[in-house]
């Protein structure tokens, strides 16, 4: 027998008003597959890229990679899962925005059981990029200054925590009080309001014009010019999102000309590429979490059909910590 799934789906790019509910059918999970019953979803700046075609994807299409639910049915072999068990997934592919689906083992992480849905959905794909920023990309170092752009973000506060768990000092560009509170509550050293402060300049006078060793920046075009001129000689850019439209025209004698700075623009999933790896990941996301390290902070939630008010909030920068969709 096959089930129906309410689904999300996009025909064509643009704004939140292309996302449309279907009434899916649901095939029995394959071989190597099981079906998965969400519980609750994460909303990610990456959801809104494939949706408004920033990021190319084929159409049509499923939205949304992280959500927290449990197995119902089990397709073959389980491949250590079986049928009631809590677990998670943060993609790589697309289809999160629905009631069920059917996911592939590979891309499921299991839950631990002090982690309710709501923490989970909230925190395994923003926990697994932080963790990949901070620790496998960045290879932050104890002592090292580190600059966070939107550092009240879903990412950003996670960031902030997490820098400070592995001994950084923290500097969190945020835009305005209510977000310079979360970023110190997240524990950042200092706190820069953007709107009223030239972040380049304060982050110098913080570091006695030195800069800061590592600039985290998920913001993208608007603070490109500010990344470079705040980070410190033979310091790292890690460009890891495109919040107010993506870095472009990048001339690389830029780079010499402030200092010898290097420049990367990762992906999670060049980072996690098994399902060892991801559950890995998850793993040291929990852990840190469990440590008192980082905090969901889940900022708002909104029914699942709702998920185009949910990218009108967070397009429009009316949303705080993470954001996630209940099923």
């Amino acid at each position: 027998m096959t089930d129906i799934a309410r689904t999300a789906r996009i025909t064509r790019t643009g704004g939140p008003e292309v996302i449309e509910w279907i009434d899916a059918p649901l095939a029995p999970p394959a071989p190597g597959e099981v079906r998965f019953r969400t519980r609750a979803v994460g909303l990610n700046y990456i959801d809104a890229y494939h949706r408004s075609g920033l990021y190319r994807i084929d159409l049509p299409s499923g939205l949304g990679s992280e959500a927290a639910g449990v197995v119902e049915a089990v397709g073959g072999a389980s491949d250590g899962f079986q049928v009631g068990d809590r677990v998670g997934t943060f993609g790589p592919s697309r289809g999160a925005y629905a009631s069920a689906r059917n996911v592939a083992v590979e891309e499921l992480v299991h839950l631990p059981a002090g982690v309710d849905d709501r923490a989970a959905a909230a925190l395994l794909l923003k926990g697994g990029t932080a963790a990949m920023l901070v620790e496998q990309c960045a290879r932050v170092q104890p002592g090292q200054t580190v600059l966070v752009h939107a550092a009240a973000g879903g990412v950003g506060h996670l960031l902030v925590g997490w820098l400070k768990a592995v001994g950084a000092v923290v500097i969190g560009s945020v835009g305005n009080d209510e977000k310079a509170e979360i970023a110190r509550a997240a524990g950042a050293d200092h706190v820069l309001i953007h709107s009223r402060a030239d972040v380049a300049a304060q982050v110098r006078a913080i570091t006695d014009d030195a800069g800061a060793a590592v600039v985290l920046d998920g913001v993208g075009k608007a603070t490109w010019a500010t990344s470079l001129a705040a980070t410190a000689r033979r310091g790292m850019i890690v460009s890891y999102g495109n919040a107010s439209g993506a870095v472009e025209g990048v001339n690389l004698g830029t780079l010499s000309a402030h200092g010898s700075l290097f420049v990367t623009r990762p992906t999670l999933f060049d980072y996690a590429t098994t399902q060892s790896e991801r559950q890995a990941m998850a793993d040291r996301v929990f852990e840190m979490l469990a440590r008192g390290a980082i905090d969901p902070v889940i900022g708002q939630q909104f029914p699942l059909e709702e998920a185009a008010a949910a990218h009108r909030a967070m397009e429009a920068g009316e949303t705080h910590g993470s954001t996630i969709l209940i099923v």
